[in-house]
């Protein structure tokens, strides 16, 4: 890669990295469901309106709205509003390229080799650590919330394998469209209209700050050049950076936040972002022909093409983005935050 791609792919991690620690401040002023509305509001307004309609059907666009933007991201901001830290949660959220690898040996009959086997058993090592880690310095409740979080995310990535997008921000922009009002309505019914009001009462330019962030940093500016990075080199060559993405997530919240990063929190992330770099960077194992020929699917649905969108919705963020995941013959790419 060139240098100033090589700078602009460790901008990139940097921006989904730095996005915990933006979300904590947001935390401090919105409820987490109505901050993921707000959010998914901005990326969609008005970018909607210039990249077109979507390159795949509505279908993909829905479930993948529903599951990433809904799902994913109401569980990683309530998990960090219930005391998730937002460097163990950068750490913890990389986890769903271990359950996109395993989604995807159920739904897309991708077979895992050895090496790919033994990179998930050590990522669940790493989560376990963590786990330990998390129950004796915060609440069971956030790290199981992120946990679940990480598990939706992993759905998202094989419907965004099946969908195959060819424009990663087209199909980003158009996905956040559809969580903004069941978000809004979730956030009415389950924090309060009082609590809702008290906030967009009292918004100031902190708060419209982090939002632009969330919304224009982290998705439009970080997935567009995600995107543009994926189109211009193998997936292989990109796709390392994304494990800076907990690097940058813990080091920022300890330096910004304060977080004490304890040793078995270092024990944890070389376990799991090692058994994430096993998991997702070793291809799989292709189904047998005979297999294959006999389920006679169309090819758009048997054989996703790899695209630079496919790959980096499952990106890490969060994002929105916010990550990665569609096998490209050399490597798959890890994630955002995101979210993606």
């Amino acid at each position: 890669m060139r240098p100033i791609h090589t700078a602009l792919a460790v901008l990139v991690a940097a921006v989904w990295g730095f996005n915990f620690v933006v979300i904590e401040f947001g935390l401090g002023t919105f409820p987490p469901l109505l901050l993921s509305a707000l959010r998914f509001l901005v990326a969609a307004l008005p970018a909607v309106f210039f990249v077109g309609r979507p390159k795949v059907a509505w279908k993909w666009v829905l479930a993948v709205g529903v599951v990433l933007g809904i799902a994913k991201f109401g569980l990683l901001f309530s998990g960090m509003a219930n005391g998730m830290p937002a460097g163990l949660s950068s750490l913890v959220l990389q986890a769903q390229a271990v359950f996109t690898a395993v989604f995807a040996a159920v739904v897309l009959k991708e077979r895992p080799g050895r090496l790919r086997i033994a990179g998930m058993a050590v990522a669940f090592a790493g989560i376990a650590v963590a786990a330990v880690d998390g129950g004796a310095s915060g609440p069971v409740l956030g790290f199981t919330m992120v946990i679940a979080a990480a598990a939706c995310w992993g759905v998202s990535n094989v419907l965004t394998r099946k969908a195959s997008p060819p424009d990663a921000l087209n199909f980003m922009v158009w996905v956040s469209v559809v969580p903004v009002v069941p978000l809004a309505l979730l956030s009415l019914l389950l924090e309060g209209p009082e609590r809702d009001l008290a906030a967009l009462r009292g918004l100031d330019w902190s708060g419209v700050g982090v939002i632009v962030y969330l919304a224009w940093i982290t998705t439009v500016f970080g997935f567009g050049a995600w995107g543009y990075l994926l189109r211009t080199y193998p997936a292989s060559s990109v796709a390392p950076f994304s494990l800076l993405v907990p690097v940058f997530g813990m080091s920022s919240a300890a330096l910004v936040l304060g977080e004490e990063v304890s040793g078995l929190r270092w024990v944890a992330a070389v376990l799991l972002v090692g058994g994430v770099a096993a998991t997702s960077l070793v291809p799989s194992k292709p189904r047998p022909r005979a297999q294959a020929q006999s389920e006679a699917q169309p090819q758009s649905e048997a054989q996703p093409v790899a695209t630079p969108a496919t790959t980096a919705t499952t990106t890490a963020e969060a994002g929105t983005g916010t990550g990665n995941g569609v096998r490209t013959g050399t490597a798959d790419p890890l994630p955002a935050a995101g979210g993606r």
